[in-house]
């Protein structure tokens, strides 16, 4: 592993200790919802890609998005990009000898690809996990082509005041047992630690257009506790 920040560590620790729990786990602390989620994400996706565009899934983690992706169109080509060895394992267990699609090792805020070569560039439950928002994002925009779309799917604290402490409640007592066990019961406080101390999904839209990205627009699910940010790439994009 590259010599990392503080927090990259934490995350990389994590992450390679709940691999293999790690999709049974979402189900679970989404009360099953985080799927209809993602298919948000990869439904807005595939109305504008183009014949044979090149679509870059950054934090792929067990490479559902990534999967999706391929499965729904065989023209695509999919790359997922992950810094777990764990998670990119069990992406590969499910990959399944499917062509259209690979992954790689590497780091987010050091994408290892040339400028503009991707059609599209996704983020999924992955960027509150970076130790820097706004580079990761940066980088995703610096790979994505003109005219080329950058989407961000992730968890927030809901800005509903009637809303917010049945969700704190929940995410901080109730989800790390769900989801961890006993065994993995702090890694998954993590995590609840990690959506509370990010950005407000207002402040994420900022964080797009300060990209240069334009058409930004967001939806949200669960009262907010869920919201995809899409923009797209302009000639002045960096």
């Amino acid at each position: 592993m590259p010599e990392t920040s503080g927090k990259e560590k934490t995350v990389y620790q994590i992450f390679q200790k709940i691999a293999g729990r790690y999709d049974r786990s979402n189900v679970l602390i989404s009360l099953g919802l985080q799927g209809r989620w993602k298919k948000m994400l990869t439904g807005r996706l595939l109305k504008n890609l183009p014949e044979g565009a090149k679509v870059l899934d950054v934090c792929c983690g067990t490479g559902d998005i990534a999967l999706e992706l391929s499965r729904a169109r065989r023209d695509l080509r999919v790359t997922g990009i992950d810094f777990s060895p764990a998670m990119l394992e069990e992406a590969e267990k499910r990959r399944r000898g499917r062509k259209n699609v690979r992954f790689l090792q590497g780091n987010a805020m050091a994408l290892p690809f040339r400028d503009a070569v991707f059609d599209a560039a996704v983020i999924s439950f992955g960027l509150r996990n970076t130790a820097d928002y706004g580079r990761t994002l940066r980088e995703m925009v610096r790979v994505v082509k003109e005219e080329g779309s950058v989407a961000c799917l992730d968890s927030f604290v809901p800005d509903m005041r009637l809303v917010r402490p049945f969700y704190r409640f929940y995410f901080r007592n109730v989800m790390p047992l769900l989801g961890g066990g006993l065994k993995h019961l702090k890694e998954y406080r993590w995590l609840y630690l990690s959506t509370e101390s990010f950005l407000r999904a207002e402040q994420l839209v900022r964080l797009f257009r300060d990209a240069g990205l334009e058409d930004v627009c967001s939806e949200s699910r669960m009262f907010g506790a869920c919201v995809l940010v899409t923009g797209c790439r302009t000639q002045n994009g960096s």
